[in-house]
């Protein structure tokens, strides 16, 4: 992608990580290695695919130090990332609501941390979605199990009419994915939501705020795309397969920041040689070298 976003855009890294217990007693979920690299780096070039240099991680306290070590303030890839820290862990409206003042007067990209989107449709999907200053963009994605997800049905028009949380007899098969754009209301909006029964602020209350406006857009991402949401470990393990099937039919890397970097025109090759270099005796580094070294 070459757009170059007026968002800013937040990850939402935090969480206890329930499901994934006992590995998470000890490491955030997000920095588990996802095949050949960590979990984050895919909702983080997502970001900067869309075009997305100012980036704010929302994570816990305990994971701050690890997040700094392993993306530091994202200066090696052109871009500027913050981190926020949750207290607790009481929703994503929550986390996004910590982001008031980095966001300052922007629209904003929301992604979860443990999302992964890939395909060639994505750049598309992102237009669209990023061509709305007003209200909200959220993606939904066809699944044969709906009553497992946050279901979305849709008007004609492609608004959303409801929204059911793992409904029994549900509306549509579109899940909810973790990816929503929101315009800069979004922060007024969370402050008068009421928390639920769980003691959090809940997406799903900031998102019915909006289709109560009939604000709320819904993008559909078709069949030439693929979309995880790796909070279980058999879910983990489907992304892991993914990644590393496309991976070696094609040769190229997916959720690469170097490489998104250098294409984007945030550095240039030279740098991603310096940065390969560092890497050099792992099959992430060669990657890197063989792909730019010769243009150096």
């Amino acid at each position: 992608m070459q757009s170059q976003s007026q968002r800013k855009g937040i990850i939402i890294a935090g969480g206890l990580g329930k499901r994934l217990l006992p590995s998470t007693y000890s490491t955030n979920k997000h920095l588990f290695l996802l095949y050949d690299k960590p979990m984050i780096y895919y909702p983080l070039t997502t970001l900067m695919l869309g075009g997305i240099r100012d980036i704010l991680i929302v994570t816990l306290k305990s994971s701050i130090e690890s997040y700094n070590n392993l993306l530091g303030d994202g200066s090696k890839w052109g871009i500027n990332i913050q981190y926020s820290i949750q207290k607790e862990p009481k929703g994503i409206a929550d986390a996004i609501l910590l982001g008031e003042d980095f966001v300052g007067k922007s629209n904003i990209v929301i992604i979860l941390g443990d999302n992964i989107f890939h395909g060639n449709n994505l750049y598309d999907l992102w237009k669209f979605a990023d061509s709305f200053n007003k209200g909200s963009t959220i993606f939904a994605y066809q699944v044969s199990d709906p009553e497992r997800y946050g279901i979305v049905d849709i008007d004609t028009n492609g608004y959303a009419l409801t929204i059911d949380e793992k409904p029994k007899i549900p509306k549509s098969n579109f899940a909810i994915t973790g990816l929503y754009f929101y315009d800069n209301s979004v922060f007024n909006r969370i402050r008068k939501l009421n928390y639920s029964s769980r003691n959090e602020l809940e997406v799903t209350s900031l998102n019915n705020s909006y289709i109560k406006d009939n604000l709320l857009k819904v993008n559909l991402i078709g069949r030439g795309m693929a979309w995880f949401d790796t909070g279980t470990f058999d879910s983990f393990l489907d992304a892991s397969l993914y990644i590393r099937t496309i991976q070696l039919r094609q040769g190229l890397m997916i959720g690469c920041p170097e490489e998104v970097a250098c294409r984007q025109g945030w550095i240039d090759k030279n740098q991603v040689v310096n940065l390969a270099d560092t890497m050099r005796y792992s099959r992430y580094g060669e990657y890197l070298y063989k792909m730019f070294e010769s243009n150096k």
